[in-house]
Order: structure tokens, then C-alpha cells, then sequence
């Protein structure tokens, strides 16, 4: 049934790829390197290890998706790249190098200067990340005047206003738009608003924290085109957060799997859909509703492991259809190993014989 179901989603996704990014510029420059990145919660229970030395490389131009179950660490991920962790979490260790710059080592002005103008968030669920008692012209102005230089001059109301017209157009949105509050505004348009905020300042790299979540799928796809043409237009780099396998088939260069607070397959986006080596990967296309024929939806069984409390070896041990004593107990090295050009894997099961 896996590789039934792995052929459909091959096929599929290899007409989509091929159509959706046919002229991807993506360059050979590192925008951004993660390396043995972890961020820690502690409790009176003990430490929560929600995002576990977890590495990875961006280049200038791709697209980036992280996806994974509820509580796998993609979005502590996210916010530790941004340092937008609240107590009792914090950064355990690691480094985040953007354009060669460690932003771990940066201080807390450097660094909220660093956000917007090298590094932006499009949040999840923009009506919790706007202002419900400022105008959205006010809340895009903010941004743009917060990050002037003392040696630069302020630009005057006719030229922020025009800046701000310019980037509601980009996104999609009419200049009316502008001097509304976001209660007066759809989900997508605060959606789009959040975006516009997003590259106000020309970021190289784009986080969107599954920008798409609550919206109907025709607005679904009208904010992905939108956010790729964006990111096409500024020649950024883009990491997307996520759970629809589909929309980062349709979107993404290169998919990252997290389990656990850990990275556990990192590949091509095709590369991946069409031969997944590790088993949590295959288990989550096997998943994925078919349009071919009819079937029984089939889920992971078994619920993720509490971060505090993880199971010795293999941390997807415990839900594995096949587990090996080996993975039980611990006997298997772990850690990522390329197993084909640019494609990675847990060591764990390419080892256990499972592939």
C-alpha cells in the first residue's frame, strides 16, 4: 500500500513541480546555515528538548519546507531562528549563520534590527499578529520608520504613503485598504497584510509559519502564488512551515521532515515524494487521500513521544510498523547521512535495514 500510494504522489507531484517552478533561480550562495541548532524548554518536570540539533542549509532563491506532525518542533524552530523564543524556552546551542552572520551572537538591537530587514516572519494567524486598534497603513509605516538609520532622513507622509500603496499592491490588495482596521478585513486580507509587512524592507530570507492555516483552498492557493511571487521578486530565500503535504509538493525545492524535535529527512521536494527512505516519511504519504480510487484512510499509529521523556534509540521506535532491536535499544548511530545527491536520512533507518 505504501508504494501504491508513494507512485500516485510521484506521479502527480512530478507534473506539478515541473510546472510550478520551471525557471527556479536558485543560487550556489548559503543565505543560511543551521548547525546543531536546539532550543530547550525548562519545567519543573524536566528539560523539553522541542527542537534538538537540528542542522540544515538554505541557498539564495530556494524554497524551504519544514513539515511534520503537531508538536514535531517546526514552529520552535522557526521562532528560534527569528529569537522570538518566550521563557522558559531558550537557545540550548547552536549556531544560525544568515549571509555569514551568526544572529546567536548578536545583541538584542542588532538583532531587532536584523528582523524585517534581513530576516521576516509571515506569522500564523495574522489576526493575532496585528493590531486591532491601529490602521493598517500605520502598522506598515511602523516598520519602515523603527528600522531608520539616525543618519538617515525620515521620509515624509506623501512618501510613506506611497510606499505603503505600493506594497499593499504587490500583495493583491487596493489602496483603500490602507486606512482600515483588521477587523474590517477577510482572513486572507489580513493574510496578504501580514505579507506585506513581511517584505516591507527587502528581507533575503522569508519565514511563513503556515500562512495558509483557517483559509478556504481557493484563498489557500491564492496566497501561495502570491508569496512565490514575492519571493521570485526579491530574489529571497523562503522557509515554510507547514502540514499540507500537497501545497509543499506544489511549492516547495526542498523538503525537511522533523520527528521529535529532530530533523529526520532532508531532501529534493520530488526526490522525496518519490522515494522517501526514512519510515516516518513514508507513513505520512501513505497518509495522503488518494484520487485515483477509493480507500481507507490510513493514519501513523501511536502518538509522537513527549519531548521530555523520549524513548531510548530511535526516537519513531516506539510507532515503527518494523523496529529492529537495534533501533530499540540504540545499537544504530544516529544522525543525518546522504544516501543520494542533496538527499539526507536519519542514519537510524537507512541502517535498520527498513529501506
Amino acid at each position: 500500500m505504501v508504494k501504491s500510494t508513494i507512485e500516485e504522489t510521484r506521479v502527480s507531484n512530478e507534473q506539478a513541480i515541473k510546472t510550478y517552478r520551471p525557471d527556479a533561480r536558485i543560487s550556489d550562495i548559503d543565505a543560511l546555515i543551521v548547525k546543531d541548532f536546539s532550543v530547550y524548554y525548562e519545567t519543573e518536570a524536566g528539560t523539553v528538548k522541542a527542537c534538538d540539533n537540528v542542522s540544515l542549509t538554505l541557498k539564495q532563491g530556494e524554497r524551504f519546507a519544514l513539515v511534520g506532525e503537531s508538536g514535531s518542533g517546526k514552529t520552535t524552530l522557526a521562532m528560534g531562528l527569528m529569537r522570538l523564543t518566550r521563557p522558559p524556552g531558550h537557545i540550548a546551542k547552536g549556531s544560525v549563520k544568515l549571509n555569514g552572520r551568526d544572529v546567536t551572537k548578536l545583541s538584542d538591537d542588532e538583532m531587532r534590527k536584523t528582523r524585517l530587514s534581513e530576516l521576516a516572519l509571515v506569522p500564523q494567524g495574522a489576526m493575532n499578529s496585528l493590531n486591532p486598534v491601529m490602521r493598517i497603513e500605520q502598522q506598515i509605516m511602523d516598520g519602515i520608520i523603527d528600522h531608520l538609520d539616525e543618519r538617515d532622513s525620515r521620509p515624509s507622509a506623501q512618501e510613506l504613503d506611497e510606499i505603503v500603496k505600493d506594497l499593499l499592491n504587490r500583495v493583491g490588495l487596493r489602496p483603500q485598504v490602507a486606512r482600515l482596521y483588521p477587523h474590517e478585513l477577510s482572513g486572507g486580507m489580513k493574510q496578504r497584510v501580514a505579507m506585506a509587512i513581511g517584505i516591507s524592507l527587502k528581507p533575503n530570507l522569508i519565514i511563513a509559519d503556515e500562512p495558509t492555516s483557517a483559509l478556504d483552498v481557493v484563498v489557500q492557493r491564492q496566497i501561495m502564488q502570491t508569496l512565490g511571487r514575492l519571493q521570485e521578486g526579491l530574489d529571497a530565500s523562503i522557509m515554510l512551515v507547514g502540514h499540507d503535504m500537497g501545497l509543499v509538493a506544489q511549492f516547495a525545492d526542498t523538503i525537511g521532515v522533523m520527528y521529535a524535535g529532530r530533523m529526520v529527512e532532508v531532501g529534493p521536494v520530488y526526490e522525496v515524494f518519490s522515494n522517501p527512505k526514512h519510515t516516518y516519511t513514508q507513513l505520512l504519504i501513505q497518509s495522503l487521500p488518494s484520487l485515483k480510487e477509493k480507500k481507507e484512510l490510513v493514519g501513523i499509529p501511536g502518538l509522537p513521544p513527549k519531548l521530555i521523556d523520549l524513548p531510548p534509540g530511535c526516537v519513531f521506535s516506539p510507532r515503527c510498523p518494523k523496529p529492529t532491536e537495534e533501533c530499540k535499544k540504540g545499537k544504530i548511530e544516529m544522525g543525518l547521512i546522504e544516501v543520494s545527491p542533496g538527499h539526507l536520512v536519519d542514519k537510524c533507518c537507512v541502517n535498520c535495514g527498513q529501506n
